[in-house]
């Protein structure tokens, strides 16, 4: 299992983001708190961020080695400063290669991406029934082997076939659709995901049975710059929400948080 974190807010550096809370993406790499699966976060790491004043797209910094090793992130986050990061580190899921096209946050235009979870027995499960709903244009969004980037892909599949979709909309499609073909090939999977076009977080928690990741937000209280932060543990004391088993949570910008819940035991396609 991976740690995640999302913030969206007024500006700030990622030194204060990723380095100075007690409990932070870097402590979480070593010694988290609530993994359902594995020890350590080791198997490299990513950090996503937007500049409004040079581009929409957004930029990336990767490595393959644990953030703790990384020599020239600490100089890079007290330089960086921005209104919407995304963070990763990595605990790979066996067989899945540990390679910069494996890395996330993976990204597409103006959107970030990243997904703590897995798809049991991938190669063998999944693979080619996700591959096999993909467009040929969507299916060369595909660089690396796991099954984060495949599921990204079906997102970015629904977006394209319905432009007139949300982020949430075209998530929670997607979550459908994993969980009819998971249900199909008698197979589990987890998608606790956080996905931002610099505007907006969209994220989920969700599983197809327990134990679902944990997933929380906090409306950032004085210890950082006003702006709502979405993470797999919480990074400092405060009154931080645990997201719901199988919901959606979005962050819009102006900061309001919306939550939903998904049934889709009653739920069809939003197209």
């Amino acid at each position: 299992m991976c740690r995640l974190l999302g913030y969206l807010g007024a500006p700030i550096s990622l030194e204060k983001l990723l380095y100075q809370p007690k409990h932070s993406l870097i402590v979480q790499s070593y010694q988290p708190k609530e993994m359902t699966a594995g020890l350590l976060n080791a198997d490299g790491f990513g950090v996503g961020w937007y500049d409004d004043r040079r581009a929409m797209e957004p930029f990336l910094y990767k490595n393959i080695l644990p953030i703790w090793s990384d020599i020239n992130l600490p100089h890079l986050s007290r330089y960086v400063e921005s209104g919407c990061f995304l963070g990763y580190v990595r605990s790979a899921t066996p067989p899945l290669a540990v390679d910069l096209t494996n890395c996330q946050p993976f990204s597409h235009q103006q959107l970030l991406f990243i997904h703590n979870g897995f798809i049991n027995h991938f190669r063998t499960s999944l693979y080619r029934p996700i591959r096999n709903l993909l467009s040929d244009e969507s299916y060369q969004f595909i660089h690396g082997t796991t099954d984060s980037e495949h599921i990204f892909a079906l997102f970015l599949n629904f977006l394209q076939q319905s432009p007139h979709l949300s982020l949430a909309e075209a998530l929670q499609e997607t979550l459908l659709t994993l969980t009819h073909l998971a249900k199909a090939r008698h197979t589990y999977f987890s998608a606790n995901i956080i996905i931002s076009d610099g505007q907006q977080l969209v994220a989920s928690r969700y599983a197809n049975r327990s134990p679902i990741p944990s997933l929380y937000w906090l409306a950032a209280t004085e210890e950082l710059a006003p702006g709502v932060i979405v993470a797999s543990e919480p990074l400092f004391d405060g009154p931080w929400q645990a997201c719901l088993p199988h919901s959606l949570l979005q962050v819009d910008p102006s900061g309001q948080v919306k939550t939903t819940t998904l049934d889709f035991g009653a739920t069809v396609p939003l197209r």
